[in-house]
């Protein structure tokens, strides 16, 4: 455990791959990409990316590029959900949690809004 507050390697580690898992979706046309931190508020994740995509197909090609690149760097999601219906995919990393809706699916379960008080992570398309 770190001394002072955000000032863990790790922590910024964690961080960085947020953000690449927020570019990897954006190369892919991802829609409204957010990253929100979690952490100091949720034993959930540190990390949530949270994006959207216009068709299953898209949906699935996010999912399959954050896969691919991370699985090139030895690092395999915990678990992952929904990739058959492509309506909301969900890949566990751990420490990140990615969170791949359909707009509609987005709309009605609003992660954002539940999680308005906590810091967003600012991307480069911002």
């Amino acid at each position: 455990m770190c001394a002072e507050k955000g000032a863990c390697p790790l922590d910024s580690k964690i961080r960085k791959r947020a953000v690449e898992i927020a570019e990897l979706a954006n190369a892919k046309k991802a829609i409204g990409t957010v990253v929100i931190q979690l952490k100091d508020l949720s034993t959930i994740a540190d990390y949530f990316v949270i994006c959207s995509g216009e068709n299953q197909a898209q949906i699935k090609a996010i999912v399959e590029s954050i896969e691919s690149y991370f699985s090139k760097k030895k690092i395999f999601p915990r678990g992952r959900e929904g990739l058959n219906s492509s309506r909301w995919v969900l890949l566990d990393y751990g420490d990140i949690v990615v969170h791949v809706f359909d707009k509609e699916t987005r709309e009605y379960y609003n992660l954002e809004k539940f999680w308005m008080d906590a810091p967003k992570i600012p991307l480069d398309n911002d």
